[in-house]
This record gives C-alpha cells, sequence and structure tokens, in this order.
C-alpha cells in the first residue's frame, strides 16, 4: 500500500461540527434539503448543491454542480473552510454506542485501485458514477473520502495510539449521537513512520464508497490525458490519488442491508409462502419482527405477517461446496427467492427492489412494503467474509454491507489541482 500525507482543506474548528454531515448518498433528497434548511453549514449544501434550487431543478443539471462549485469557493473564502499547506496524516476517531474505530486519512494512487492492490467486492453503476465525475470535475476537489479497511497491523495501531495523545484539531458529538475525534499527524517522524508502516501492508479493500473510487479514477483518466496531451504529465498531479481513510478491519461494524420488492409479482401471500418452502427454506409465521441472529436465517414481511425464513438442511448442503460469493446470505436470498420467485434478476437495475440499511429498524420496511410489497431481513455479512471475497477476485451482489458509523463528509477535502503530491 502506498497512503500519502496531503495538504486538507478543512473546516476550521469552530465551526467543524456543523459542517459534517452523512455521505451524499445516503439521504434522500427531501432528507438533504431538510439538513440543509436546518444547518446552512451543513456539508451537504456543496455534497447535494441541488439543495440550493427549488425541488422541481433537475439536480443532474451543469449549473447544480457549477452552484456546488461556487459555494465551496465562497466558504474558502469567508473562513469557513482552511487551505492547510502541511502534507499531513489525520487520525480519524468515531465513537458509537460503546464503538470506537480509529482510522488514517490519506491519498491513495488512483493507480492502486487500478492495479488491484485497492480491492473492490461489488460493480458499480454507470449513472452513479457520472454525478460524481461531474461532482469532483466542477468543484476540482474530492470531497468524500473513500472507506478503506486492512488486515490488522499491531505496530501500525501502536504508532497511531501514540499520535492520539496529542490535542485534537476536531472533537465534538454530532446530532446522531457519533463521537468525532480528528488528530492533525504533521510532525516529520510521525509521518514517516505511518508512510513506513503502510508499506508494510500488502492490499486495501474497498469497505464503502465503490462509485467514489470508480468516480475519482474516471477523472483521473481524463486529467491525465489532458496532461499527456498538453506534455505536462509527470505522475505526481494531485488527480492521480484519492481521498482515503483506512481501517483496521477488525475495528469495523457492519450491519444488514436488508431488501423490499414492491410487489409480489401477482402472487397471493399464501402461494408466496409455499414457494419459498419449495425453494429450501423452513419458514414460520413469527408475532413481531425478525431481526435475524445468525447466518441462514432471514426475516420476511409480507401482507402484513412477518414470517422467519431458515435454511433447510437440504440447502444447507448443497451450499457446502459453494464459493465465497454464493455462500453469502445476500446471494442465497437473491438467487432462491427474489429472483425465481419475485422476477427481480437485476438488482442493480430493476426499479422493483429497493434498500434498507440496517440502522433504520424494521418500521421503514414495513412502510416501504405495503399492503402488496415483501420486505426481507438479513444477518449482517461479516467483515471477514468481504475479504475472502475480495482475495478471491470475486464480486459480491450489489448492496450486501451496511457499515456504521458512516464517515462525516466535509472534514478532509482534497484539492485535485495545483502543487504536485510528494512521494
Amino acid at each position: 500500500m502506498r497512503v500519502l500525507p496531503f495538504p486538507c482543506t478543512r473546516p476550521a474548528p469552530t465551526v467543524a461540527a456543523r459542517v459534517a454531515a452523512l455521505p451524499y448518498d445516503v439521504v434522500s433528497r427531501t432528507e438533504a434539503a431538510a439538513a440543509v434548511a436546518e444547518e446552512p453549514l451543513s456539508f451537504l449544501a456543496i455534497d447535494r448543491p441541488e439543495t440550493q434550487f427549488p425541488p422541481d431543478q433537475d439536480m443532474y443539471a451543469p449549473e447544480v454542480y457549477a452552484r456546488g462549485a461556487a459555494l465551496l469557493r465562497e466558504r474558502i473564502d469567508d473562513g469557513t473552510f482552511i487551505e492547510d499547506r502541511n502534507r499531513s496524516y489525520y487520525l480519524y476517531e468515531l465513537a458509537w454506542e460503546g464503538h470506537v474505530q480509529t482510522g488514517v486519512v490519506g491519498v491513495c494512487p488512483v493507480a492502486d485501485y487500478e492495479g488491484g492492490t485497492i480491492k473492490r467486492h461489488e460493480l458499480t453503476r454507470a449513472e452513479k458514477e457520472r454525478d460524481r465525475i461531474e461532482h469532483i470535475s466542477a468543484l476540482g476537489y474530492q470531497t468524500g473520502p473513500i472507506f478503506l479497511a486492512y488486515r490488522d497491523q499491531p505496530v501500525l495501531d501502536f504508532i497511531l495510539g501514540a499520535a492520539k495523545t496529542a490535542t485534537p484539531i476536531y472533537d465534538f458529538t454530532d446530532a446522531a449521537g457519533v463521537h468525532q475525534t480528528v488528530w492533525e499527524v504533521a510532525r516529520p517522524e510521525a509521518v514517516d513512520a505511518i508512510h513506513a508502516m503502510f508499506d508494510q501492508v500488502p492490499c486495501a479493500y474497498i469497505a464503502d464508497g465503490h462509485h467514489r473510487t470508480a468516480s475519482a479514477a474516471k477523472v483521473a483518466e481524463l486529467l491525465r490525458d489532458e496532461a499527456k496531451a498538453q506534455g505536462t504529465y509527470t505522475g505526481r498531479e494531485p488527480f492521480n490519488f484519492f481521498l482515503a481513510v483506512l481501517f483496521p478491519a477488525s475495528q469495523l461494524t457492519i450491519l444488514p442491508y436488508n431488501r423490499v420488492v414492491r410487489d409480489r409479482s401477482g402472487l397471493e401471500s399464501h402461494e408466496l409462502l409455499r414457494r419459498i418452502e419449495a425453494a429450501g427454506f423452513i419458514v414460520e409465521q413469527a408475532d413481531a419482527p425478525v431481526m435475524p441472529a445468525k447466518p441462514g436465517t432471514f426475516g420476511m414481511f409480507t401482507d402484513g405477517c412477518w414470517w422467519s425464513l431458515t435454511i433447510a438442511d437440504e440447502l444447507a448442503r448443497m451450499l457446502e461446496d459453494a464459493d465465497p460469493v454464493e455462500r453469502l446470505d445476500v446471494s442465497i436470498l437473491q438467487e432462491r427467492v427474489i429472483a425465481p420467485i419475485l422476477g427481480v434478476g437485476d438488482v442493480r437495475e430493476d426499479p422493483r427492489i429497493s434498500f434498507v440499511g440496517g440502522i433504520r429498524g424494521t418500521r421503514e420496511l414495513e412502510e416501504r412494503a405495503g399492503a402488496e410489497g415483501v420486505a426481507f431481513t438479513l444477518h449482517a455479512t461479516g467483515i471477514e467474509q468481504l475479504l475472502d471475497v475480495a482475495d478471491a477476485g470475486l464480486l459480491m451482489p450489489p448492496k450486501s454491507t451496511w457499515f456504521e458509523p458512516k464517515l462525516r463528509s466535509g472534514l478532509f477535502l482534497h484539492r485535485i489541482s495545483g502543487n504536485q503530491q510528494g512521494d
């Protein structure tokens, strides 16, 4: 791994708590607008610049991205954001409901993603890539860090622990109850130690942010071609690197990513249950919402009732020799129920299916399912399962993992124009 310090554009300490916001892609347009109305300094004003327009504005229009760029420049000019010239690392600690995780904020070469040193486990959608490509291009900044994981390195943990004894630059608890602490690491000896330790890490894994990574790589390709055509390309331009936060895998928490299909594909509920049993599941009615406590179990809500689904022994034996992707609960549900019974074959394109992070609870699932739909709860994918899939060069089904707490946007920005990035 190559993880480098960088000159960060970041909020002034007095306003950091007001700026920090959930990632652009985990809130709806309505939720983003409400957040910005409540707190105008919320980074969602820049990350989702359609919040600066009437509700009927095309959110992908050029003037929307231009407004985001203008607003960022305004906030740099008025001191809301400061442009730190130091090439520093930052330590980013999130504490939530007794769980603590500490990541290193730096920049990683796009080439490491393109070459497979940074491993992916999901496919991306072109239209979602286009949005962030336009956003990065208009702003000249990467504004959302890629969430990376690496297999634990005890010596690196020790170095980071020592760096956390300094006075933090940010220290606040946000409205969601997540306590966030950030330290700047600028002392040359500490920077060199972190740099050297990441040299010993063989690879990293995209935990969250596949679209942000792919978009950063596409922008880098475009700017690289322009620089080569002009005869100015060196390989050290900032656009060749993307903003990332890297966490030890053992510190991460994954919640389930649940599914809702908006109709039963013409089936009455009793026929749906019969077909699920025939597909290899034990089906039992439940008197309360079902939150699976172990792999191989699922909850299902339809027609006003909750049911528990458990993989029967025969199906379990069939899956013993399956590859790491086929053994995932999200794959079993998709291949045994959602595709053949409910008729949703391509979950990346079919509008009949939607996905709900486990943080939102079961009430939203019931509301989305309504009278005609079907909601499913799953046991969370394990971090080791994610690493195994990526190591095998395989891809998970879309929306297989929901990490909590979410990294906040707006605390770290990477400018992709200007001075060259050092080694």
